[in-house]
């Protein structure tokens, strides 16, 4: 009987997880049809679905976005950026991801505290820890329709990697103090030194660990790709088993890993890999949204008619102070980056007064916050019920909704409103993309003369190669003058068409040839496999032409 009633919960439980990642893709795939970023369809759809029967009464465990979904959703957000940019803007990164942080937390609890009857100061700091960092994966939804600066994107996805770990710690030490009823300020500040620094040294000590093991172990791609999702649940995991930070453990291993991925990855694991990690990321991006929505009305219910109103009054004053909060203190920086660069030299001296909007806009809240407002317990150490934590539960979840849908919404339409320049790159992308060309085609036409001379005259597939590539010199020599640049687009134009034909042609003949008994199918595949890389090179190489 046991058993029955067990396969009869898990057979419920998968048809409702096919079907909400059905659902997924449909809103997802009507998000890129009316371009609207898709994790506020997603969130608006749950919201909706939460009062569908079969649907609704899903409740989400803290653990499940903690240790299932936040670990690679980070890894993968390290693994995406790039250290350069990260470092060049570090200042501006971790004044927004540690400082900014713990200033919001602070005006939420003063705000808080003097609004809501009976919410206590330590209560405060606990609902600032949980709606203080900003969501990366909306803005980076948001903005990729849109043409932003660089910077603002880099500043983001670096703040939030950050983000929330500050957070996380200040709401580590409020849920301590609001349940055991003691709080010592030096006694914190050390421990959140601690939990910093010690989270940033598990995850590199982790790193390395790994990296030895792609580096010296007869690895395989398959072994390879498996590993990098190992990765971030062993950094998370041991970090938090000695009680530190387990989102720096994992931001600080993957930037790591990241930055050294063509020592220890092979070609094919690092294409294959990317694939992989783009799909996992965007179901598991699709689920998080979603199930934010179909939560809220189990919130909703557990507050009781008496409690909607003053809940959605005291929610709406908080997100308005949250959002005021974010915007002066974005400003704020700008004023300190003026100061200091008097002293100490900074990426920008005198950043200008569009910058610090756009990125007090885009203060989006998300998948953090969630999963820090699920995991306060029902009860104190004492067993009496934790207080107010149905109405931090529902401040919270308005918040990421009315950030989603209001920031979210109007970003795209501010930023094209404000029309900032990219003030760091004056060279425009395709420009820069031709000199890179230019330059690779050059070293292989001079490696090609100097060392190969022998096999220029002899091997035909070697003059094939040289021909190719003076061909490509000359028409980047033509780009570049501007005299034949139009000819140097039809000519890449006529190529793709061409390279098209021949491919759509070639997939053809492999399907024809693969009904016959006597072809293996593994040579089919991989002929195939080829035409796949080969035609993603060609995109890659001419699609941003064509925008």
């Amino acid at each position: 009987m046991t058993n029955t009633f067990f396969n009869l919960q898990m057979h419920h439980l998968i048809i409702q997880y096919a079907s909400l990642l059905a659902i997924i893709l449909l809103v997802v795939m009507a998000g890129q049809k009316i371009k609207i970023a898709y994790p506020i369809l997603l969130v608006l759809t749950g919201l909706v679905l939460g009062f569908v029967p079969g649907l609704s009464g899903i409740e989400i465990e803290p653990d499940m976005i903690f240790v299932i979904f936040l670990p690679p959703l980070l890894y993968e957000a390290a693994w995406n950026t790039s250290w350069k940019d990260f470092w060049k803007w570090r200042r501006v990164i971790t004044s927004f991801a540690f400082l900014i942080v713990i200033v919001t937390a602070f005006v939420i609890a003063i705000v808080s505290s003097n609004i809501i009857p009976g919410f206590t100061l330590a209560l405060g700091f606990l609902l600032g820890g949980i709606i203080s960092p900003p969501d990366a994966v909306s803005a980076t939804a948001v903005l990729k329709d849109v043409k932003v600066p660089k910077r603002l994107i880099t500043i983001l996805e670096g703040e939030s990697l950050l983000n929330d770990a500050s957070s996380l710690v200040v709401f580590r030490f409020a849920l301590i103090a609001v349940t055991t009823g003691t709080f010592v300020f030096s006694h914190a500040a050390v421990s959140f030194v601690i939990v910093i620094v010690m989270g940033i040294v598990t995850g590199l000590v982790v790193a390395l660990i790994f990296y030895a093991v792609h580096r010296w172990l007869p690895t395989t791609t398959n072994i390879d790709i498996i590993l990098t999702f190992l990765t971030p649940y062993a950094m998370y995991i041991v970090a938090e088993e000695f009680h530190v930070s387990g989102v720096l453990a994992v931001v600080s291993g993957g930037l790591f890993l990241s930055a050294r991925r063509q020592s220890f990855l092979t070609h094919r694991s690092r294409l294959q890999g990317v694939n992989v990690w783009e799909a996992v990321a965007f179901v598991l991006n699709g689920f998080v949204f979603i199930l934010i929505g179909l939560e809220f009305p189990v919130i909703i219910k557990d507050l009781g008619p008496a409690g909607i109103n003053p809940a959605i009054k005291y929610s709406l004053i908080i997100t308005g102070v949250l959002i005021i909060t974010r915007l002066a203190s974005t400003y704020g920086a700008l004023l300190f980056t003026i100061f200091i660069s008097k002293y100490i030299k900074t990426a920008d001296s005198n950043p200008g007064l569009k910058g610090p909007l756009l990125l007090g806009w885009a203060g989006m809240r998300g998948v953090v916050s969630l999963a820090a407002a699920l995991s306060i317990p029902a009860t104190l150490h004492s067993g009496a019920a934790f207080p107010h934590r149905s109405l931090i539960l529902f401040i919270t979840f308005t918040v990421i909704l009315v950030t989603l849908v209001l920031q979210g919404l109007t970003l795209p339409a501010l930023i094209k409103w404000v029309n900032m320049p990219d003030p760091d790159y004056t060279i425009p992308f395709e420009q820069q993309k031709q000199m890179v060309r230019k330059k690779l085609s050059k070293l292989s036409l001079d490696i090609l003369e100097n060392k190969y001379a022998s096999q220029l005259k002899d091997n035909d597939m070697v003059k094939s190669l040289k021909m190719k590539l003076d061909a490509d010199m000359e028409l980047l020599n033509d780009w570049e003058k501007g005299d034949n640049s139009h000819r140097a687009d039809d000519f890449y134009r006529d190529y793709r068409t061409v390279i098209n034909e021949l491919m759509t042609q070639q997939r053809d003949l492999l399907r024809t040839l693969n009904k016959k008994e006597n072809i293996n199918d593994d040579i089919i595949k991989q002929q195939l496999d080829l035409l796949d890389l080969e035609e993603e090179k060609i995109r890659q190489h001419f699609d941003h032409r064509e925008e």
